[in-house]
C-alpha cells in the first residue's frame, strides 16, 4: 500500500525524528490559532487533554486543505499533527516567546523536574475522505540541571529556548542543562515514535508502509493505485 505522510508542523526537530527513522514527509503548516483553541477548552481541562486537542485541531486544518491540492486529494494520506508542552509546578507551558519570560520559566525549572507532553493526532485520508482517526498524548518527565547564571545568560542569548516548549531542548544546546529523562526521548523532540507507530496501526497503516512509500517517492515513483 503506498501511504503518503503530511506532518502538519513547521518544526524542524520532528522533520529531523521522522528522517532519521526512516520517512520524508510532506510538511504542510497549520497556523493555527493555538491560543484561541486552547481558550476555548474548560479552564479545568487536564494538561494532556489541552495537548491532544491543539495537536487534533492542526492535523484538522491541513486534512481539509488537502481536498483542493491535486497532489494529495487521492490515494491513500495520513495527515500527523503534534503540539508539545511542558508540565510543571501545576503549569503548563508553551514556547515562552521572549528572552525575560524564559529566564522566569528557567527560574522554576531549575533542579526540578516536569511533565513534557506531546498530543499526537493521525488521521487517514482515502481519496480525500477522512476514513479513520486517531488520537493520544504521551508524556516524559525531564529532570532539568541548575545552570549557572553565566551559562543560562548564553543560553538565553542564544534564541533556542524562546521558540520551543518549555524553553529547552533535548537534541540541541538545551541538553547540557538536562541531567536525565524517564519515558520516551522523541516525544520530547517533538514527535513520539512509539505512539505514532500505535496511532497508525489503529488507522490501518504500518511502519514498513511508510518505509516502503518513501523509497519509493526517493526513486521517483509514487503509484497510488497500489
Amino acid at each position: 500500500m503506498t501511504v503518503r505522510f503530511v506532518l502538519a508542523s513547521r518544526s524542524p526537530a520532528r522533520l529531523a525524528v521522522l528522517r532519521a527513522a526512516g520517512v520524508d514527509p510532506i510538511v504542510r503548516v497549520s497556523d493555527v490559532d493555538e491560543d484561541a483553541v486552547a481558550a476555548a477548552l474548560p479552564s479545568d481541562a487536564p494538561h494532556a487533554v489541552v495537548v491532544t486537542e491543539l495537536a487534533a485541531a492542526k492535523a484538522a486544518v491541513i486534512a481539509d486543505s488537502l481536498a483542493h491540492d491535486p497532489d494529495l486529494s487521492t490515494g491513500t494520506v495520513v495527515v500527523v499533527g503534534c503540539d508539545s508542552m511542558l508540565s510543571i509546578g501545576g503549569d503548563l507551558v508553551g514556547k515562552p516567546r521572549d528572552v525575560a519570560v524564559a529566564r522566569e520559566r528557567w527560574a522554576a525549572m531549575a533542579g526540578a523536574s516536569g511533565d513534557l507532553l506531546t498530543g499526537h493526532c493521525v488521521l487517514r485520508l482515502d481519496d480525500g475522505r477522512m476514513t479513520a482517526r486517531s488520537a493520544a498524548h504521551c508524556g516524559t518527565t525531564v529532570h532539568f540541571s541548575s545552570p549557572t547564571e553565566r551559562d543560562l545568560e548564553a543560553y538565553l542569548r542564544s534564541g533556542e529556548p524562546l521558540a520551543v516548549a518549555g524553553a529547552f531542548t533535548l537534541d540541541g544546546l538545551g541538553g547540557w542543562f538536562v541531567d536525565g529523562i524517564k519515558g520516551d526521548p522523541s516525544s520530547v523532540i517533538g514527535i513520539g515514535l512509539p505512539l505514532v507507530r500505535r496511532l497508525l496501526a489503529e488507522v490501518g497503516v504500518g511502519i514498513a508502509d511508510l518505509w516502503e512509500s518513501t523509497e519509493a517517492r526517493r526513486d521517483g515513483i509514487d503509484d497510488t493505485s497500489v
